[in-house]
């Protein structure tokens, strides 16, 4: 009897049902839009295919992007949104699969059985990061998971098929898969210890087969790059590499000198190129055709492989700390308490990441002593996932651990990175259910009949609802617009043809997703401080095309405007002189900087390429282009001397020809600066989106890094309504009915605010 007849067929029916249960919860709690941080470059990336930051995941981008073109609903958005819905939801119906196949050792009732793999299944894809990643295209880690969780089930198939051309098929999807998935993300290559793992512990000597090995050396030199310093450094770092292949060649012959005339060591080979060719050929040739969305512009080797090494982040070795290890473990356990009861208190929250901690270790002991293969391939990749990966990414500290200290800390939280670790305990979760179901039945049986005695213990898989209850509120985006609406309303907030200078990921993205996606105000420049540093975007600020002002779906404050586009390069450079760009300007002595009528003193001092880029901006186009900053810049304007040139109108800072000086209409805010008070009421109540920011959430506003564009509506609203109470009667009643709407407003907005993790 071969080892597929004593398995049995595996019950894919149920997991289709199981993936269509997650799947329907995932779009129960969709987000209808785009939202912060990664999602709205992703989604605009798969409209235009395009390519995302480093290390640019073309295999998203273009699955994605065929996938947008199905009418599956009227919002492009939420179509991309759907797709880490299906994705992840996929991935939960594999992942079933390979539970229920792990539990056989420990519950042979099918029903049982099916039960358990179940349970498990459910917590793994309702713990907090799962949910939250299903829910919206935040990053490429559905995909990843996806990726991840097939390789892991074919490679259980593997084991299972026993010897034969069968298991050759297997083996060689499986490799192809692990190269493909890398060039989505490296995450997808993080169950390669797995697969090695069970097939050594299911025959070694399949290991050792030449073809296989070969699959394995040229696999591994093509995702991690090394293949590469051939080329670069042929006579130096590249001899290691060629040693290596003739060693593997050699290696090869001497197994079975007839084994280059059999074709799985060319369709080894094959597997590989052909997954990996997504990384080599379609970045450098899409970056070539300049797409809106065109990160790192690989259009050359030396540009492609800055892409792919993520030479942009200039993380340090791991041996130099970003942060000590003990806290960046420590930084991962914060993430896994978080999993299981997000929306309660912090104290009933680490009892139920106690609890699932249990079970999960539970069901990896019992594992040991029932199913040693796939315990070992278990082990390593939850290993892989979590220590390994924590040493590796060598992130500084988190964003909320250790609050109250002085530390170098992430932008934001990374729980997202760990994602898959979350996911797969479900596994190891269901093993420890169904050890605890398989024993209370036992008890049970002494009384009851062996099917009674399964009913009665069938109570302890509802445990398994526990996440689901404790996430059901911070997981869900169901409703939340904000990001979307931000972009529109700081879009519409500049006059046709404006530069608008952003700061970051949030007051970018979003805006990038607006014009490309949603077709809003393509005729405004956007000029982001921080890729200001780089060559490739001020390249692309030189290349940009003018759009036409589309006065049909015109804002009302420009609904009458008669202007002509301009005409005018933005900066005064080549495409070949920006690669010369200092990347630092020191300057010794002060000086005056003249735009117009402008006149500001410079200090001495450091400026960064951005900065003096943006002084250039200003130059060229003050008097023939509007130019902005948004207030999510900070300070940034002030420090370059152009305080008394700033006005205020709504969420941007308007740069002027002439100083500014007080009238009935401007006058000086604490906080805000010179405000523009017709065009800023004109702003928040006939154009802005205010009742996105209002809007109630149950456990406030989630994601606090991102919460600085939610203030920025409550100091806005907040002060125009403080403002008006001040004026006192000195405004007419319509004034004074728009200062109480902007207080009932503001007052809305604190609520989402107040909530701290």
């Amino acid at each position: 009897m071969t080892d597929r007849e004593t398995v049995g067929r595996p019950p894919y029916g149920i997991a289709a049902l199981v993936a269509g249960v997650m799947l329907a919860l995932y779009v129960v709690t969709i987000a209808p839009t785009t939202q912060f941080w990664d999602t709205s470059e992703y989604i605009a990336a798969a409209k235009v295919l395009g390519i995302p930051h480093p290390p640019g995941s073309p295999l998203f981008v273009l699955v994605a992007h065929v996938w947008g073109m199905i009418p599956l609903a009227a919002h492009y958005a939420l179509r991309i949104n759907l797709f880490a819905a299906v994705t992840s939801a996929l991935a939960s119906g594999l992942l079933f699969l390979v539970a229920e196949r792990f539990l056989r050792p420990f519950i042979e009732t099918r029903t049982a059985r099916l039960a358990a793999a179940f349970a498990g299944i459910v917590v793994g894809a309702t713990t907090f990061t799962v949910w939250n990643q299903s829910v919206v295209n935040a990053k490429v880690y559905t995909l990843s998971l996806l990726s991840l969780v097939l390789v892991l089930w074919l490679t259980v198939r593997w084991g299972d098929a026993g010897e034969g051309a069968r298991r050759d098929r297997l083996m060689l999807l499986i490799g192809y898969l692990l190269v493909l998935g890398s060039t989505n993300h490296m995450m997808a290559i993080l169950v390669a210890p797995a697969v090695v793992g069970y097939v050594l512990m299911t025959d070694w000597r399949e290991a050792f087969r030449p073809w296989i090995v070969i699959l394995g050396v040229t696999a591994g030199l093509a995702v991690f790059g090394k293949w590469a310093v051939l080329i670069d450094d042929p006579l130096a770092s590249g001899i290691p590499v060629a040693a290596l292949l003739l060693g593997v060649i050699g290696y090869a012959l001497w197994r079975d000198a007839r084994e280059f005339t059999r074709p799985l060591v060319y369709l080894a080979l094959a597997a590989v190129v052909i997954g990996i060719s997504l990384n080599y050929v379609f970045l450098p040739i899409r970056a070539a055709l300049f797409p809106a969305i065109n990160e790192g512009e690989p259009a050359t080797w030396q540009a492609l492989w800055q892409v792919l090494s993520r030479e942009q982040y200039q993380k340090p070795p791991v041996t130099q700390r970003m942060a000590d290890l003990p806290s960046q473990l420590l930084n991962y356990i914060q993430y896994f308490s978080w999993q299981f009861g997000h929306d309660w208190a912090p104290r009933i929250r680490n009892v139920f990441a106690a609890l699932f901690a249990g079970l999960g270790l539970l069901g990896a002991a019992q594992q040991w002593r029932r199913d040693r293969r796939a315990a070992l391939a278990m082990t390593a990749l939850m290993l892989t996932l979590t220590v390994v990966l924590v040493y590796y990414l060598n992130f500084r500290y988190g964003y909320s651990i250790r609050p109250g200290e002085n530390l170098d800390r992430e932008v934001r939280e990374r729980d997202y990175f760990f994602v898959a670790s979350f996911l797969l305990w479900g596994v190891w979760v269901a093993l420890g259910l169904g050890s605890l179901f398989g024993w209370l039945q036992g008890v049970l049986r002494q009384r009851l009949s062996a099917r009674a005695a399964w009913y009665a213990a069938a109570p302890v898989l509802f445990i398994a609802v526990i996440p689901l209850a404790g996430n059901r509120l911070t997981a869900s985006r169901a409703g939340e617009t904000l990001a979307r609406d931000f972009a529109v309303d700081l879009l519409q907030s500049l006059e046709p043809y404006a530069i608008i200078i952003t700061a970051g990921d949030n007051d970018l993205f979003p805006l990038w997703y607006a014009q490309e996606v949603e077709g809003v105000r393509k005729d405004v420049v956007i000029a982001n401080q921080s890729l200001m540093n780089t060559d490739w975007h001020i390249r692309q600020l030189l290349r940009r095309e003018v759009f036409p002002f589309d006065i049909e779906n015109a804002a009302p404050p420009y609904r009458d405007f008669t202007g002509l586009p301009p005409d005018g390069p933005l900066l005064d450079l080549t495409i070949a002189g920006v690669d010369s760009l200092p990347v630092v300007y020191d300057i010794a002595q002060g000086g005056v900087f003249r735009a117009e009528s402008l006149e500001v003193v410079i200090e001495p001092g450091r400026y960064s390429r951005s900065e003096i880029i943006t002084l250039q901006l200003i130059a060229q186009n003050l008097g023939q282009r509007p130019i902005y900053f948004a207030r999510t810049t900070g300070a940034t304007a002030d420090r370059l001397g152009l305080t008394a040139y700033l006005r205020a109108e709504g969420f941007v800072r308007r740069v002027t020809l002439a100083p500014i000086e007080t009238s009935d209409n401007v006058m000086a805010i604490q906080g805000i600066g010179w405000l523009d008070l017709k065009r800023t009421e004109q702003l928040l109540f006939d154009v802005y989106h205010p009742e996105a920011a209002a809007r109630a959430r149950p456990r406030g506003w989630v994601d606090r890094p991102s919460q600085n564009i939610l203030s920025l509506y409550y100091v806005t609203y907040g002060s125009y309504g403080e403002l008006i109470r001040q004026l006192g009667d000195s405004v007419d009643a319509e004034r004074q009915r728009l200062g109480r709407l902007a207080d009932d407003l503001a007052r809305r907005m604190l609520a989402s605010l107040d909530f701290r993790q």
